[in-house]
């Protein structure tokens, strides 16, 4: 088996599509987690690939479902660290797992498909894809594989591995020169940092803002972290991260810090998409799915402007609200990405969650943004709260409509939230997904 990229056909990526064909039609039924760690440590049992398993195993029974029943998988086989292959594959891990031909760190930095049915023997899958980049493309992907009848029981995965080495030194970043338009970028690391580093400063500018106001954001991220006990920092670092720990963290690329970077770390997910009509019938309550919409947009120089981040954004929810048939105000629960802290704002902007508009966010964050008060933003923490993953953020919607995020759970005026809107990545590059309690 050899695993392709989902084809175009299966994103929704312009406006005017109107309301998704298979609103309310497709569910989530079920979810695991493995443990998590900073590092891999090498051992057979913790490796990217055993824990992708474990997270696999425990996501069916919570749905009440064997491998027997599973006929479909979307991966992001992507790593997270640095990539394995100049080095030599442990012993015990090329004895315990079915190796993927031309790809020796299958299973030990990310973990595709083909790898995960070879190795958990999913003798009954019939399609598989990759959703490449992210969770949230592998989902989108999923949704509308299941909507259009290629699988109807699939498993979303993603393993994301760290090794131990100095993070994204590789290819043309680790080259000693830069020519043409990387000498711009590489000097600084990836290219995004710089980026990001370069909007941000148009925004303060713009809304007469600054990057001390984002404390309040970054330390309720790191709050809302530690009460997921899935999460990293809730299971190694309990630690409190405070205003002082923010404000005085060393530079990135000013004005990004420390902080406003998340961090990788080892760690797997797995979710089962399914039909409405036969999540119906198993043993987790099913959470539907109103929409997904997928992103992708070019900058016109080498450096999103402002100006095309915020029309980025603008497109995002309109997308959203469009395919869900919601209007922004009827979102309960909003999960934007935050693994880079310094553009979490333009997403609250472009939906106007909570009526805030255009330079108003960090403002906003200054408010009460606590899961217990009026505007419960980011109830997961996201990637700095939890570690980069880039899935708390659909773990938290999901337990915050089933009513089970425990410490984290989000009241509204009418109870439980019914309603959450989650999705990464980048405003020009990304995929999102529209949760809710009903079907309707």
């Amino acid at each position: 088996m050899t695993t392709q990229n989902a084809p175009e056909s299966l994103y929704r990526s312009r406006e005017g599509l109107g309301v998704w064909e298979h609103k309310g039609k497709i569910a989530i039924t079920g979810m695991g987690h493995s443990p998590t760690a900073r590092r891999w440590d090498e051992k057979l049992e913790t490796s990217v690939g055993a824990w992708q398993i474990l997270a696999v195993e425990r996501a069916l029974e919570e749905a009440g479902l064997s491998k027997d029943q599973i006929n479909g998988v979307v991966a992001c086989d992507q790593g997270m660290g640095e990539p394995w292959a100049p080095r030599e594959i442990p012993e015990d891990f090329a004895k315990a797992y079915t190796q993927t031909p031309g790809k020796p760190d299958d299973g030990i930095s990310g973990v595709s498909s083909d790898w995960l049915v070879r190795n958990m023997g999913l003798d009954n899958v019939r399609y598989t894809a990759h959703g490449p980049g992210c969770i949230s493309t592998a989902l989108v992907a999923a949704c509308q594989a299941v909507g259009d009848g290629m699988t109807d029981t699939c498993l979303v995965i993603r393993g994301t591995g760290n090794i131990q080495g100095r993070y994204g030194q590789y290819g043309a970043a680790a080259a000693d020169t830069a020519s043409g338009g990387q000498q711009w970028t590489n000097p600084w690391g990836w290219q995004l940092i710089p980026q990001i580093a370069y909007g941000f400063n148009q925004y303060v500018e713009k809304y007469n803002s600054s990057h001390d106001k984002m404390a309040a954001f970054v330390v309720n991220q790191h709050r809302n972290g530690l009460m997921m006990p899935e999460g990293f920092y809730y299971q190694n670092r309990p630690e409190m991260l405070t205003v002082e720990d923010y404000l005085s963290a060393r530079w990135v690329c000013k004005p990004m810090g420390l902080y406003d970077a998340d961090m990788p770390i080892q760690t797997a997910v797995a979710y089962i998409i399914t039909t409405a009509e036969r999540a119906r019938d198993l043993k987790t309550k099913p959470i539907y799915i109103l929409n997904h919409v997928t992103q992708r947009a070019t900058p016109r120089s080498s450096a999103e402007t402002l100006t095309e981040t915020e029309e980025y954004t603008d497109s995002i929810a309109k997308k959203v609200l469009e395919g869900s048939g919601l209007a922004s105000t009827e979102v309960d629960v909003f999960n934007p990405y935050d693994g880079f802290t310094l553009f979490t704002q333009y997403y609250l902007e472009g939906f106007q969650w909570h009526g805030v508009k255009r330079g108003e966010a960090h403002d906003f964050y200054n408010g009460d943004i606590t899961v217990e008060g009026p505007h419960p933003f980011s109830s997961s923490g996201g990637n700095a709260g939890n570690g980069r993953t880039r899935w708390w953020i659909y773990t938290d919607a999901i337990q915050q409509l089933r009513g089970e995020a425990g410490q984290r759970q989000v009241k509204i005026k009418n109870g439980r939230p019914e309603t959450a809107v989650s999705g990464a990545f980048t405003p020009n590059h990304s995929d999102w997904t529209v949760f809710s309690t009903s079907p309707d």
